[in-house]
């Protein structure tokens, strides 16, 4: 006959042991203990012991990594070998108001350790795994990062120069202005000319805004002129700006959620007072 009763809150299971033909007593961690640890000990308890089977009343096996509070809450079938014993566990109702507020307080505090014992052991696995997902897109952004800066500097470099280029124009228009107005004709002869180049100019600006939806403003030009020659040299280069797109978002939320994982309160650690 194997009997269950509570003892300070903690279940006690009474079963006799085949080998040595005498009864073992087994206390059991009812919210950290499970099956499979009850079967290890009777086996630990008694080397005569081929087989342990946990099964509910109507012959279904219960799995071994069932906890022992969910298994003490109804009848149960312990087979030890070939022997079928038969499991009551009291109820919470038929015991005493003091041992059932009792057991209330020991599955309280247990789950309260077992809480503190886990939750940074889980965190820190949560962390180990972001870090190494982390390692995997830094190094498989760290080649498309070169081919970037590379394609990057030749677009400035290209900007540079056609700014140069612009301000030689400029240059050489004001010379050609200058050697008609004061030399081949005169101001009189020039002024309509110099009008339509200033208000064709003004045309130019806007056109600039009707197509691109952007004021005229020299650095603004010189950024997006600078944009256009990159996508120009990485889509000839066959860069994948797509993907590399798609690393930065990623590495972007993994380390957001360490950021997050990392912050005191989910460590449960005291908050730094800010600063004066």
């Amino acid at each position: 006959e194997v009997t269950v009763y509570y003892s300070r809150g903690l279940p006690v299971i009474t079963v006799p042991l085949p080998s040595r033909r005498e009864k073992c007593r087994f206390t059991l961690k009812p919210v950290t203990s499970k099956v499979s640890d009850f079967v290890q000990d009777l086996q630990k308890e008694d080397k005569g012991i081929d087989r342990v089977i946990v099964q509910s009343t109507d012959g279904t096996r219960i799995a071994s990594s069932t906890i022992i509070s969910s298994l003490m809450n109804e009848d149960f079938h312990l087979i030890i070998n070939d022997i079928v014993y038969l499991v009551q566990p009291p109820l919470l109702e038929n015991l005493p108001s003091e041992e059932t507020e009792c057991l209330s307080t020991v599955r309280a505090r247990v789950a309260q350790l077992y809480e503190a014992l886990n939750v940074n052991e889980h965190q820190l696995a949560i962390e180990n795994r972001l870090l190494g997902e982390l390692e995997k897109l830094k190094e498989e952004l760290t080649p498309l990062e070169k081919k970037r800066d590379e394609f990057l500097t030749k677009a400035q470099k290209r900007s540079t120069a056609l700014s140069w280029f612009g301000l030689a124009l400029m240059g050489a228009q004001f010379g050609v202005l200058a050697r008609l107005t004061w030399w081949e004709y005169s101001w009189d002869i020039m002024e309509p000319v110099t009008y339509f180049i200033t208000y064709g100019t003004t045309i130019a600006m806007y056109a600039y805004f009707v197509l691109t939806r952007q004021e005229y403003i020299l650095p603004d030009v010189c950024d997006r002129q600078t944009l256009f020659g990159f996508h120009k040299s990485a889509k000839k280069g066959g860069w994948d700006v797509k993907r590399y797109n798609a690393l930065k978002d990623q590495i972007y939320h993994i380390e957001d959620d360490l950021r997050r994982l990392r912050d005191p309160l989910k460590l449960q650690l005291p908050i730094k007072e800010p600063r004066r």
